[in-house]
C-alpha cells in the first residue's frame, strides 16, 4: 500500500487541539475546593500555596508508588513523603483526589507527549501506527508501578486517564481523516474507528502490564499487525461499510472449506 504525501498542515492542527485540550484537563478534572477565607488576597494566596503543596507531594506520592507498587495505600505514601497522612488530606479529598492529581501529572509529562510526537511524526503512513503503538508500550513498560496507579485503575476511579484517551482518541481522527481523504477514502467513520484503536490497545496494554507473558516489542508487533490490518481494509472499501460487506476482504482457505462469501 503506497504512501502519499504526508498532511503536515493536518498533523500539526490535530496536534495543537491535542496540546490545548491537555492544557485543560486540570480545569475540567482537577478541581480541588478551596477554603473559604476573609479577602480575595487571602484566598489567592492560599490557592497558589495550596497548588505548590499539592504538586510537590504529587511528586513524592509518585516516587512513593515507584518505589512500593501501585498498591500502595495513604497511610504508607505518607510515610515514605515524611508527613502525616492528616497533611496529604489536607491537599487532597481522598485517594481518588490524589490518584487524579498524579495521573494528570503522568499525562501531561510523559503520555500524551511522546505520543502526540509520534504522532505528528512525517513518516509513511505504516510506520506511524508502528511507532505510535511503540511509543505506547514502551511509555507502559518502563514506569508500570506508575502505569498501573494511574492508567489502570477502576474507570470510576480514573476520570483523568479517561479525558487523557478521548483526548489522544481525537487526535488520531483528525490524523485518520486527513490521511484517508488523502487516498480519496470516506472519512465519516473515523471516530469510530479512532477510539476502536485505542480502547483495543489501552486494554491489551493493561492486561498485559499485569501479566507481562511477553516482551513489550512482542506486544507492540502484535497491536500494529491488528491495527494496520482494520486499516488496509477500511481504505481497501474507500472507507465504505457498504463496499465493505460487498466484498469483504477474504480469509485464505482451511483444508476442506471454501472461503467465506
Amino acid at each position: 500500500m503506497p504512501n502519499p504525501p504526508i498532511p503536515t498542515s493536518a498533523a500539526r492542527a490535530a496536534v495543537n487541539a491535542a496540546a490545548t485540550l491537555t492544557r485543560e484537563l486540570e480545569q475540567r478534572i482537577l478541581t480541588p475546593a478551596v477554603e473559604a477565607v476573609a479577602s480575595d488576597g487571602r484566598k489567592q494566596r492560599w490557592e497558589k500555596h495550596k497548588q505548590e503543596r499539592r504538586a510537590e507531594l504529587t511528586a513524592g506520592t509518585v516516587e512513593a508508588i515507584r518505589a512500593l507498587g501501585p498498591e500502595v495505600g495513604m497511610d504508607d505514601i505518607a510515610r515514605h513523603i515524611g508527613v502525616s497522612k492528616t497533611v496529604l488530606y489536607r491537599y487532597f479529598a481522598d485517594k481518588n483526589d490524589l490518584a487524579a492529581a498524579v495521573t494528570l501529572w503522568y499525562v501531561e509529562t510523559t503520555v500524551m507527549p511522546r505520543l502526540i510526537d509520534a504522532l505528528s511524526g512525517d513518516i509513511g503512513d505504516y510506520r506511524l501506527v508502528q511507532a505510535v503503538i511503540s511509543v505506547y508500550v514502551e511509555t507502559v513498560s518502563s514506569d508500570p508501578n506508575v502505569y498501573r496507579f494511574t492508567m489502570a485503575r477502576p474507570s470510576g476511579s480514573r476520570p483523568v486517564a479517561a479525558e487523557a484517551e478521548k483526548i489522544f482518541a481525537g487526535a488520531l481522527e483528525s490524523t485518520l481523516e486527513a490521511r484517508f481523504a488523502a487516498r480519496g477514502a470516506q472519512t465519516r467513520g473515523a471516530r469510530t474507528w479512532a477510539r476502536a484503536m485505542v480502547g483495543a490497545t489501552t486494554v491489551a496494554v493493561e492486561e498485559w502490564i499485569a501479566v507481562p507473558d511477553r516482551t513489550s516489542q512482542d506486544l507492540a508487533e502484535e497491536l500494529t499487525m491488528l491495527v494496520w490490518g482494520g486499516i488496509v481494509g477500511v481504505v481497501g472499501a474507500g472507507g465504505d461499510p457498504a463496499c465493505f460487506a460487498a466484498d469483504p476482504p477474504q480469509l485464505p482457505p482451511d483444508e476442506g472449506h471454501p472461503p467465506a462469501g
